[in-house]
């Protein structure tokens, strides 16, 4: 009997293990615009970087422990002196970075488009400091991406132009190597072509871009992104016995894609690509990649997102492990119950009390430089002091402009704000914000010296760099300096905007704002929406401020609540 029992006990002990283990990854594993994932292992943690274009800091880097877990824990290029984005277009900037880590350095190589070029920076401790950038100029094209050999040396793979410049046709690209001299942090020798057009040239394939490297079983293998970053989006492979190729394309290819399914298929995830493999914790291999969730065809507002999936290795070349033809919302994984301190995917409620008059988190970003000079804790404790700047979110500069992703079809953002303007030029509030012409502003302003609340549309790309245009002005109460509570709620393909004199006293200032108009494929260029809090005295000059108590995002979409 004592044998049995203690043989139960042990079963029973085994059980409650597996349980604990049970755990499922939520895809996205970071909602919102997340895109363009690296990642690497350094012993047992693992890191992702992503695009982050004109936004600033640069360079989000998330960290985990067991492939579930994700905490961001700052960014890559976080300093004015390592980052200029002044007059860069929203989707310029920042290109497909790259993160690799080797014999206690981590590395990140990267495009800043239109100045820099492709760079690298590198630090000891991945939470930073980051070193300022190194640029390396004979790399002539986007999204580099390093590979350490065994035998010592070093490489970066990049995309670029066809041979000789002579395109066959339209998006023929190459991708191409050079050595990589990882301590004098340059490239050495001559380019090689590795990859001409894609899979099968006389397919003429498109933008074979997004390249990694790594090593298995005697074997080199050489991931691409192919078919450009929309619908029609994939992931390639080649493999070679040789670091330096030549390398043969993999007969099943593409391994990854959803460009051929069915679009009317419920909860769609498309527009799959640019992946990058790793191997986890328990010897199974993952790939995190980019894809979109659109609410109705190939539009979407969140952008592209960092989705995560199971990879298997069969007869020498891997196969994404999807549990059919479609990515799927959860994957089962080996790891310890979710911990997150905060949520980037599922269902999740955001707030910051701006504690001490600043953000108390890292994952607000600016519109491409950040002043300390625009914020002051002091002036009203308890409040973030936004001072009202003579740029707007039209112009290509840094408007006063504290910005969070919008991580799911549907959700909302809110706050509570301060505010006493001093003329009609003067307006603070609320932002929904796509591109340079494509945003709606929820705000308070004066009209008739009148306290109102105005709702305003960008120009469109048609109107690009008209005035935005005036779509609803409500009075509002006498100014008796309290607070003003703003929401912008996003439902599918519309928006609607929300004001409340009163606390949960809320009043519709106008709903069914066409939400097509902040996506990807109305808007162009290659960002999610962004929710901000935002103050401008449209070119004039001031020293007035609006005062934010508090600003809370709550994403609910109904794949996760199944």
């Amino acid at each position: 009997m004592k044998g049995l029992k203690k043989l139960w006990c042990t079963a029973l002990v085994a059980c409650s293990s597996l349980l604990m283990n049970a755990q499922s990854i939520t895809n996205p594993i970071l909602s919102g615009f997340y895109p363009d994932p690296s990642i690497c292992r350094a012993g047992n943690d693992y890191y992702i970087v992503n695009s982050s274009f004109a936004y600033f800091p640069g360079l989000p880097i998330f960290h985990s422990k067991d492939l579930l877990n994700w905490e961001l824990i700052g960014h890559a290029m976080d300093r004015s002196e390592q980052l200029n984005l002044e007059g860069a277009g929203v989707s310029r900037g920042l290109f497909a970075p790259a993160i690799s880590y080797h014999q206690g350095t981590f590395y990140i190589v990267c495009t800043l488009v239109d100045k820099l070029g492709n760079f690298v920076i590198t630090a000891k401790n991945p939470k930073g400091p980051w070193s300022n950038p190194v640029p390396l100029p004979q790399v002539n094209g986007i999204d580099p991406s390093l590979f350490f050999n065994e035998d010592g040396k070093a490489y970066i793979v990049y995309n670029s132009i066809p041979p000789d410049n002579k395109s066959l046709y339209d998006g023929h690209r190459t991708i191409r190597m050079m050595e990589f001299d990882k301590a004098a942090l340059k490239v050495i020798g001559t380019e090689k072509i590795i990859v001409n057009g894609g899979v099968d040239i006389s397919k003429k394939p498109v933008w074979i871009e997004g390249p990694h490297m790594l090593k298995k079983d005697g074997w080199y293998y050489l991931i691409c992104a192919e078919g450009g970053t929309g619908f029609n989006h994939s992931e390639v492979v080649f493999r070679s016995k040789s670091a330096e190729g030549p390398y043969a394309p993999y007969v099943n290819n593409p391994i990854l894609t959803q460009r051929n399914l069915d679009p009317t298929r419920k909860d769609p995830v498309t527009t799959t690509g640019h992946a990058d493999f790793v191997e986890g914790p328990d010897g199974k291999w993952w790939a995190v990649f980019l894809g979109c969730r659109p609410y109705e065809g190939d539009y979407y507002n969140t952008g592209r997102e960092t989705f995560m999936a199971p990879v298997e290795w069969k007869d020498g070349w891997p196969q994404f492990a999807l549990g059919g033809e479609t990515v799927q919302y959860k994957y089962p994984i080996s790891a310890s119950n979710n911990k997150q301190k905060e949520r980037f995917n599922g269902n999740y409620k955001f707030r910051d009390e701006f504690f001490g008059g600043i953000p108390t988190v890292n994952r607000f970003c600016h519109l491409r430089s950040y002043n300390s000079m625009w914020y002051d804790g002091h002036l009203v404790p308890g409040y973030l002091t936004l001072f009202l700047q003579p740029a707007t979110c039209q112009e290509k500069t840094s408007p006063a402009f504290l910005g969070f992703r919008q991580s799911h079809i549907n959700g909302e953002a809110s706050t509570a704000m301060h505010f006493s303007p001093k003329s009609d030029k003067e307006k603070a509030g609320m932002l929904i914000f796509q591109n340079e012409n494509h945003f709606y502003f929820l705000c308070k302003s004066v009209w008739e010296n009148k306290p109102v609340l105005e709702l305003w549309k960008g120009p469109g790309k048609q109107h690009a760099g008209d005035a935005p245009v005036l779509l609803k002005r409500i009075n509002l109460t006498k100014d008796n300096g309290k607070d003003l509570f703003l929401k912008i709620k996003a439902t599918g393909s519309t928006y609607s905007c929300w004001f409340a004199e009163k606390k949960h006293r809320w009043k519709l200032v106008m709903d069914e704002l066409d939400g097509k108009f902040l996506s990807t494929k109305d808007a162009g260029g290659f960002v999610g929406s962004i929710y901000a809090l935002y103050a401008t005295s449209n070119g004039q000059p001031t020293e007035n401020a609006a005062m934010y108590d508090w600003f809370e995002c709550i994403s609910r979409d109904a794949v996760y609540s199944k």
